[in-house]
């Protein structure tokens, strides 16, 4: 029996494939891409979290009294509003950001698409010879 079991994997490995001027282009905008992903998923993250920050400012106005005046952060300063004028705003703020991770999810899936055509296309010529999956 032979001590070379796989021969054909071996050899695909060892091709060695000249790397063209278009194809480091390729290899670029890829890099360039998935770096653009990994921001816009720590924007989205971010997003999230806002958004659930709001969903609890929500229940929490709900129970308070109409009477008082609440704080309600705009920027870095705090505002004092009627219980009415801050639903009113922490609603228009929350679609805000409704808005936004939409369009986040929509530019990552748009991103993520391109980046499966670039890889299907390097991965074609240089086999295992190039790694352009996330560690």
């Amino acid at each position: 029996m032979s001590s070379n079991r796989f021969p054909l994997l071996q050899r695909e490995e060892e091709r060695n494939v000249e790397v063209t001027w278009e194809d480091q282009q390729q290899i670029n905008q890829f890099s360039k891409l998935n770096s653009r992903v990994e921001h816009l998923e720590d924007e989205y993250k971010k997003q999230k979290g806002e958004k659930e920050y709001l969903d609890d400012l929500a229940m929490e106005l709900e129970l308070a009294d109409e009477d008082e005046p609440v704080f309600y952060k705009i920027g870095d300063a705090f505002v004092q509003l009627s219980l009415e004028k801050a639903q009113e705003r922490l609603e228009h703020d929350k679609g805000s950001i409704d808005e936004h991770v939409d369009k986040l999810d929509s530019q990552i899936a748009s991103i993520q698409s391109e980046m499966d055509d670039l890889k299907k296309k390097l991965y074609g010529k240089f086999g295992k010879a190039i790694n352009l999956e996330k560690n």
